[in-house]
């Protein structure tokens, strides 16, 4: 939050735009991220068991929540489900199949119309598909497994924009998501803008105890110095500069 003034007559504090508030976030990683969560004990932000199939792409943005259940009457074929035309620009589709590791709920037909659709990235409890060209395109795709098997007549779309359970971590619809090499993470929407100022507290703390181990100090005594402890407080610099 900053203070601008007029003459010697200060106004109001401003509060960041949503644009400016997401410019930050995407210069942030997850583990940054997380350490602010934990500095304001809030509630489980990690989704268990995502990982990078896409390494080296970062993908954030607001939830667009994706609720699959499994084909029950496979007397009649169910087709793939159809909801990526209602996902807005610069969402980051959430999709829980229920941690399946049986069949998949994405695929490089999805990941081709995302992309042109401007949609950031995908994050899949359960399996995806068709890794390899979504690497080639360089689409943000995070999920807790890879197979080849298709989800047609196994599972189909229940509901989109409900809140979700991730192996014991709530998503709502609108909650900031951030995905990485790391893993993926979700922050609350209300808490956003104190957890962006803490993360961004936390890498500028732990960039001055590596500069001061480059430049010969001891860890410990970096880490004492820089208040490592509680390095969102920003407050351990004692270097005179």
């Amino acid at each position: 939050m900053t203070t601008t003034t007029t003459g010697t007559q200060p106004t109001r504090p401003t509060r960041p735009t949503q644009h400016s508030l997401y410019e930050r976030l995407a210069r942030l990683d997850t583990a940054a991220v997380s350490d602010a969560m934990d500095s304001l004990r809030a509630q489980s932000c990690v989704l268990p068991g995502i990982r990078p199939r896409t390494p080296g792409t970062v993908t954030f943005g607001p939830a667009f929540t994706v609720r699959y259940r499994a084909v029950e009457d496979d007397r009649e074929f169910r087709n793939a489900a159809n909801y990526i035309d209602d996902v807005p620009a610069g969402s980051v589709v959430v999709l829980d199949n229920g941690g399946t590791h049986t069949c998949t709920s994405w695929g490089s037909l999805l990941t081709a119309v995302a992309q042109h659709r401007g949609i950031a990235g995908t994050v899949v409890h359960g399996a995806v598909r068709d890794v390899r060209e979504s690497r080639e395109a360089g689409y943000p795709l995070f999920s807790t497994a890879v197979t080849m098997v298709s989800a047609k007549n196994r599972a189909m779309l229940d509901r989109t924009g409900v809140p979700l359970r991730i192996a014991g971590t709530e998503v709502a619809p609108g909650d900031l998501i951030l995905a990485d090499d790391n893993g993926a993470l979700r922050i609350p929407a209300d808490l956003a803008e104190e957890v962006v100022r803490r993360a961004e507290a936390v890498e500028r703390t732990e960039g001055r105890i590596r500069e001061a181990v480059l430049g010969g100090s001891r860890l410990d005594e970096a880490r004492a110095r820089f208040g490592y402890a509680r390095p969102w407080e920003d407050g351990g610099r004692h270097d005179g500069r």
